[in-house]
């Protein structure tokens, strides 16, 4: 019991430090005159997915490797069928008015490029530098593409947690807020999962896969439903891509760089390619405008559930 006590505070720390890490990095941000947009595709995208950079550098250190690699496969495996799949049965997502071709493709490529590497071997320094040359591509598009569209954009709401009259005390105790619980949080939650994972018998692997996985996806999870709800199909489905690239070459390519991350051949076997065809599922919504409708969401749902009962069989 206590396990489980230790996890969830775990996970509740993490979700409480990241959101105040993304308030304190955005209004700093603002203050020190980086514009708002550029905040929402760096910042904030780092922010949301600081709980699994800190689990799985965490995990990296502490010689459980395979919490590293099942919580980054397992959250993009998640955010796709779960993340879009509880939201649309809420509500119909209009992913038809959506412009999103082109992360998407970026997405595919992403993943194609992660699987070719877990296929070369360990997760070692020279994996992590080729897959954060391949995010600072992808960052770099993104905000050469918010520049050209500048006026078009001119009238989008600033980011989230952006609030131009946040005093500055306010602003360092959000950014020490995240900074002291984001490691403790992700403390807590990995040692808890790594005990429950030993006393059921289960490997590292599969919890990082499903209980870590999920629970570090639950900021993604209350963004879409949140963004289903007010009809802003275009901030789900872009959450989800956005979100899933970040994972494959911001959070293996750094937590490679402190420690070698071997491949359980479990992954290039099965989890690798559940993760890559369920990115694929989403080609129809992206090139064939879709909407993704209550029937499609009970599809995502009960495809997730099937791959956890897979996992866990």
């Amino acid at each position: 019991m206590m396990d489980w006590l230790y996890a969830a505070l775990g996970l509740v720390i993490l979700l409480l430090a990241g959101d105040a890490l993304v308030k304190g990095a955005v209004n700093l941000s603002l203050r020190i005159g980086i514009p708002a947009l550029i905040v929402s595709l760096t910042i904030v995208a780092f922010g949301t997915s600081a709980p699994e950079l800190l689990i799985s550098i965490t995990a990296a250190l502490e010689g459980v490797p395979g919490i590293a690699l099942g919580n980054v496969v397992g959250s993009n495996t998640a955010n796709i069928l779960l993340v879009l799949g509880i939201p649309a049965m809420i509500t119909t997502m209009h992913t038809s008015q959506c412009e999103t071709h082109k992360s998407y493709v970026m997405m595919i490529g992403a993943s194609v490029l992660f699987i070719a590497l877990a296929f070369v071997g360990a997760f070692a320094w020279v994996s992590g530098l080729v897959l954060l040359v391949a995010l600072a591509f992808v960052l770099f598009d993104a905000v050469r593409d918010a520049r050209a569209h500048r006026a078009a954009c001119a009238d989008l709401e600033d980011p989230e947690g952006a609030d131009p009259d946040m005093p500055w005390w306010k602003i360092g105790v959000f950014l020490v807020l995240g900074l002291v619980g984001l490691p403790l949080g992700a403390e807590l939650l990995l040692d808890g999962a790594v005990s429950i994972a030993r006393h059921f018998g289960i490997s590292e692997t599969v919890i990082g896969l499903t209980l870590v996985a999920v629970g570090t996806s639950l900021p993604e999870l209350a963004t879409t439903v949140m963004a289903a709800l007010r009809r802003q199909a275009d901030v789900a489905l872009g959450n989800v891509i956005g979100s899933n690239m970040f994972n494959l070459l911001a959070i293996i390519g750094i937590a490679s760089l402190v420690s070698p991350i071997p491949v359980d051949p479990a992954f290039l076997r099965f989890d690798l390619w559940v993760m890559l065809g369920a990115s694929v599922l989403l080609a129809p919504f992206v090139f064939l405008r879709w909407d993704i409708n209550r029937p499609w969401g009970v599809v995502l749902t009960g495809l997730y559930v099937l791959y956890v009962v897979s996992v866990l069989h």
